[in-house]
């Protein structure tokens, strides 16, 4: 009998992998097709309550199959407008912040009496906050979202909204001014004191109401400190204390204040 090769396998042994293979496939491609299949619909009102239950039941990529095709199929229905604004928001839980901005600027553009107008206003915030970067990248869409939540609130005084939209803006305006706050530090680091200067001032007349504030404040003493005004230093930091008392900086102000102060007792 002759033997098979080595690291041969008998055929029946190669038939059996290849259908377990396929088998496995199979119900891969069934299970993937079960989770996105769209239900049947009979009228466009149907559709687009289907629509609105399968965001309720988090299923957004059916919500979305069914809203494209509402809008699509009632371009001047009533309700439309519901339908843009709802799929503005399901891209927002998908994370989608580009498909999202469109949608809530689309439905501004194109329905701005709408009665969704005042929320696609603030979602767009968020649509454009999504894809916004941490404060040691551009800033270009923190200072878009941020102009935008400022615009919803003017816009839509009172609305059911407002309060996260006001938190939201303070969030932005926090992350622009630590931006600048860094800024300045890194200059202040290397020594050039005009433009950590500019920095740090910006942060206090623009973003005195952020955490920020206490950063440029700080940074500011220093600069003096490092340029030799030793009094107007020592007055800042005893200033910051006394303002700040439980601020992460104020510990690295009171070791600057104890040295300055040090400094200056050996002088007299």
């Amino acid at each position: 009998m002759r033997s098979a090769p080595l690291g041969a396998r008998p055929p029946r042994f190669a038939r059996r992998v290849a259908a377990f293979l396929l088998a496995g496939t199979l119900a891969a491609v069934l299970a993937g097709c079960g989770a996105s299949v769209l239900p049947s619909v009979h009228s466009e009102p149907e559709r687009l309550a289907l629509a609105k239950q399968a965001f309720r039941k988090r299923e957004y990529t059916v919500a979305v199959e069914l809203l494209k095709g509402y809008i699509a199929n009632n371009a001047g229905g009533a309700d439309v407008d519901q339908a843009v604004e709802l799929l503005g928001e399901t891209y927002l839980r998908q994370k989608s912040w580009g498909e999202a901005q469109v949608e809530f600027e689309r439905l501004l553009r194109d329905y701005p009496e709408s009665d969704s107008a005042g929320a696609a206003s603030y979602h767009l915030g968020e649509a454009l906050w999504g894809q916004a970067r941490g404060p040691d990248f551009d800033q270009e869409y923190t200072e878009k979202a941020l102009a935008q939540w400022q615009s919803y609130l003017s816009a839509y005084p009172g609305h059911w909204l407002g309060a996260q939209g006001e938190a939201h803006a303070q969030l932005a305006r926090a992350r622009l001014a630590r931006k600048l706050a860094d800024s300045g530090t890194l200059y202040l680091k290397l020594r050039r004191f005009d433009p950590a200067r500019l920095y740090f001032r910006r942060v206090l007349d623009e973003y005195a109401d952020t955490p920020a504030a206490v950063q440029a404040q700080l940074g500011l003493a220093l600069a003096d400190a490092l340029q030799g005004q030793r009094d107007q230093a020592i007055q800042e930091l005893r200033d910051l204390q006394s303002r700040f008392p439980h601020a992460r900086e104020t510990r690295e102000a009171a070791k600057e204040l104890k040295h300055l102060e040090r400094h200056a007792s050996k002088k007299k």
